[in-house]
């Protein structure tokens, strides 16, 4: 995987290389990103820039010393540093397969079988489709991928992390550097401490690079000994473009995706899947039903969007968060047209539909009330990814947004 592969992000890119160029690359650095932002792929190929071969002049076996005799230094000195990896050196190839030898990875797993102590390279081959079918994907999807019980919940072990050890304490085998990719170190218990002197003090040319979506949760002795690299959320518009350009999605509803995503590209395309849900025809049924039509509308609209499915619930969800955001700017910035985005980004909500319910939801509710709700939409969404059931899950939302907001306006 190149950075060329790796949507926006050109920042974070350029800081990556400067930090090998310049001589200054911890040994340890922490990549903090929230889903949908690449921070996973971001990792990668710079794993991979690090062992091309033509990434930097320095590894093309040539002398950096003028020569003892007085002859012209060889024209190859004179090679400027890529800012990419060049995608075509054998290093390069075994890298974008996630085979080179050098790059090792670790990642949450499932226990399969009673009493099994699992480590990251019992599921190596379901780590390599996942990543290239998926680089923007979340541990969701992967514990998805790899499960078998319903209630499988993903772990880095002990086990993994005394493999780790053992792994960096080989020689290298083609490239100058050792690398680990740890993806989600949020997921290591105390276990963790296992870790904590050999990303201290590494062997020669080794190199820890964790992937974090959540830097409180990891482990603060282990958050403390690295170089903390920020990846921001995605632009609206570099997600609207890859939409297009790599998901072949139509303009309109690129565009339409793009504003709703929140610089999240996974959740960008879930939504493209569910584009022609009528989601704000089932929110304006909800919420009548909240506020007007009682009980027994409230029944039959918990059991019709309990069929929905655990992603499309998500999506609706995410879809009700975005007006009230949008609603909240509408008020603030006493805007009608052209909205901050939560990025500083400007979008513009359509005419007719998002914007005017936008305008219904500030009639219903106040910033305080909006800001509520926001936080129970998030918190379901939480819950609905963890297995919660859907229908208690519906229910109870739908009699607390009901004292939230205390009123029964209908959204006609």
């Amino acid at each position: 995987m190149q950075f060329s592969d790796i949507i926006g992000q050109s920042e974070v890119k350029t800081q990556l290389v400067e930090l090998v160029q310049h001589n200054r690359l911890s040994h340890a650095l922490l990549f903090l990103g929230k889903e949908g932002s690449g921070a996973l792929s971001l990792a990668i190929a710079f794993a991979q820039y690090i062992v091309c071969e033509k990434a930097n002049p320095r590894k093309q076996n040539v002398s950096a010393t003028a020569s003892l005799f007085g002859e012209p230094e060889p024209e190859t000195l004179n090679l400027k540093p890529l800012n990419d990896s060049c995608g075509v050196c054998p290093a390069c190839l075994k890298a974008q397969e996630l085979v080179h030898p050098d790059i090792h990875f670790s990642y949450p797993t499932v226990t399969k079988k009673a009493g099994e102590k699992p480590i990251a390279t019992d599921f190596i081959q379901e780590w390599r489709e996942f990543v290239k079918l998926s680089p923007y994907a979340n541990l969701y999807d992967w514990i998805e991928q790899i499960k078998e019980k319903e209630n499988s919940q993903g772990k880095i072990t002990a086990e993994e992390c005394n493999d780790i050890i053992r792994k960096l304490s080989l020689k290298s085998f083609e490239s100058e550097y050792k690398i680990l990719i740890m993806w989600m170190p949020e997921m290591l218990g105390t276990e963790g401490n296992k870790l904590l002197k050999v990303i201290e003090e590494p062997p020669p040319n080794t190199l820890f690079i964790l992937v974090t979506e959540n830097e409180a949760q990891v482990l603060q002795t282990i958050v403390s000994r690295c170089q903390l690299v920020k990846i921001p959320a995605l632009e609206t518009k570099e997600i609207e473009e890859a939409l297009m350009s790599r998901n072949k999605t139509d303009a309109p509803i690129a565009r339409q995706v793009a504003s709703v995503s929140e610089g999240n590209y996974r959740e960008a395309l879930q939504l493209v899947q569910h584009a022609e849900e009528d989601w704000q025809g089932l929110l304006r049924e909800w919420l009548n039903a909240i506020l007007k039509t009682g009980p027994v509308a409230q029944a039959k609209w918990v059991e019709e969007i309990s069929r929905l499915g655990r992603e499309k619930q998500k999506q609706f969800l995410r879809y009700f968060n975005h007006l009230l955001e949008q609603a909240v700017r509408l008020r603030v910035a006493g805007l009608t047209e052209s909205l901050p985005s939560a990025s500083g980004q400007t979008e513009t909500l359509r005419p007719d539909t998002e914007r005017d319910f936008a305008q219904r939801l500030n009639k219903i509710a106040g910033i305080e009330q909006q800001q509520a709700i926001i936080e129970e939409l998030d918190r379901a969404s939480y819950y609905i990814e963890r297995n919660a059931n859907g229908k208690m899950l519906f229910h109870a939302l739908t009699i607390k947004l009901y004292h939230i907001i205390q009123d029964k306006i209908v959204l006609a």
